[in-house]
Parts: structure tokens; sequence; C-alpha cells
């Protein structure tokens, strides 16, 4: 079992990361936008909102709402520097690497493709 496969076997568990899916106006937004501009703004919300080593309102600067990636974040356990060091292990008061925000557009990309294919 790969660590992507771990990591969701482990969300499926929680009651709170299992209640979040796209709703039809986020499901269609995607289709509009198609998976690469998605990802480009995964990858912009991780580097403005959570790649620095102290974020400016960290654990409210990813709203539940309003766009498919943040709700993806919350889903995957990738909205907050707390979240990330709980379920990824990524430590907590340090810059994110390219390697850890690359590893969290795949978590986000992966999960919306679950999503749209449900």
């Amino acid at each position: 079992m790969n660590r992507q496969d771990a990591l969701f076997q482990r969300l499926a568990q929680s009651p709170f990361r299992r209640r979040f899916h796209l709703g039809e106006k986020e499901r269609a937004y995607c289709l509009a936008k198609g998976p690469e501009v998605i990802d480009q703004h995964a990858a912009d919300f991780v580097a403005q909102r959570l790649a620095q080593a102290e974020p400016k309102n960290d654990g409210k600067q990813t709203p539940m709402r309003g766009h498919p990636v943040f709700i993806a974040q919350h889903a995957t356990a990738t909205c907050c520097r707390g979240c990330l060091a709980k379920w990824h292990g990524i430590a907590a008061h340090q810059p994110l690497n390219r390697a850890q925000q690359d590893w969290i557009v795949a978590v986000i990309h992966r999960w919306l493709v679950s999503e749209m294919n449900r």
C-alpha cells in the first residue's frame, strides 16, 4: 500500500473528513475549468496560504466552501498546518518545501477526481 492509499484509508475513518463532498456548483466549476487549472488553483492556494512557516490566520485561512479546492482541503486534512502535522506528518513552524507542496496538491487532486467520479 502506498502512502496516499494509507492516508485515504485513515481519512475515510474520520466522520468529520467524510462529510465533505462537492456540490453541483463545485462539480460544474471543475468541469468548466479542467484538472490542470484546478491543480494550479490548488498549488496557488497552498503557496499563498500554507507554505509559510507561520501562515497568517493558521487554522482559519481555508474557507469551508466557495471553491472546490477549499472543500478538498478540509476533506483531505490539508487545510492548515495543524492538520498537515497530524495527518500528513509535515512539521509545523517550518516553511513547506516544493516536495511537500506537490504532495498536498496531489492529495487534493486525488480527492477531487474521486468526487468527480462519484
